[in-house]
């Protein structure tokens, strides 16, 4: 197969799965792995395609996503949202009196704020609207806020401020939210402006636990923020497979079904 080949094969590739890990598509082509990270090289300067951790994403400026690219929570909380209710009810039950918590922005980690036992007592830190408007109701449940600019799609506040506050708490266990899991290529979310938040969380945390509804394991989507061994638990309903289930095992991740 010729180079230019190979490279229209990639793009068909990508726009059926929209983002690969490196390795998958050089399975596919029966070529090397370096072949594979050459013939990107190609198309990255073609502005086709984008680098991520492990992969390759289409350039969304050139191909449009196959789906709705403005996130809106208030959307994405009515799918699945049966799912997304039996995970936040089993991340509440790996909570105990006293914990000190970081709730991330998500129609996931919403149910968790909701679903925070009224007596126990609790200190929750969040910068997201829907999470601190239930944490406040709770009269043992102490609030932090780390606020500023309100990006209205994912209901979340974010700021070199409140990035600062989060740096200087230090919380027992954050509970994080993904918008993509893939062993290959790593946890990913949707927006850029995310990112930052999610590692700064991740740093003040004793425990860090992922929680994501079924349909979110094995997808990738463009903003990259961590590897899977990062998480000591990962919580989710019993839409994951047998299969996947096992290899987050084997990287030392406690699966969590609710």
């Amino acid at each position: 197969m010729t180079k230019e080949a190979r490279l229209d094969r990639v793009i068909d590739m990508l726009k059926r799965e929209n983002g690969l890990p490196i390795q998958t598509i050089a399975d596919h082509l029966g070529v090397s792995h370096m072949t594979v990270r050459r013939d990107l090289e190609t198309l990255v300067k073609q502005e086709l395609v984008r680098l991520i951790h492990g992969g390759v994403l289409l350039n969304p400026e050139v191909y449009p996503v196959r789906r709705d690219s403005t996130y809106s929570l208030i959307g994405a909380g009515s799918v699945n949202a049966h799912k997304k209710r039996l995970v936040g009810a089993k991340a509440v039950s790996l909570i105990e009196p006293n914990d000190t918590l970081i709730i991330d922005s998500g129609s996931t980690t919403e149910w968790i704020a909701r679903y925070l036992p009224e007596s126990m007592p609790l200190t929750v830190l969040s910068y997201a609207l829907n999470v601190v408007t239930e944490t406040a109701r709770r009269p043992n449940c102490r609030s932090v806020f780390a606020g500023g600019v309100l990006h209205e799609n994912l209901l979340m506040f974010e700021s070199p401020e409140g990035l600062a506050l989060i740096r200087r708490f230090r919380a027992t266990k954050a509970f994080i939210s993904a918008a993509g899991i893939s062993p290959e290529m790593g946890v990913t979310c949707e927006n850029s402006y995310e990112r930052e938040t999610k590692r700064v969380v991740m740093e003040s945390a004793a425990r860090r636990i992922l929680v994501a509804d079924s349909t979110k394991i094995d997808t990738i989507r463009p903003e990259y923020f961590a590897d899977l061994k990062e998480f000591d638990t990962l919580v989710t309903d019993d839409g994951i497979s047998e299969a996947l289930a096992r290899k987050f095992t084997k990287l030392g991740i406690n699966v969590v079904i609710g």
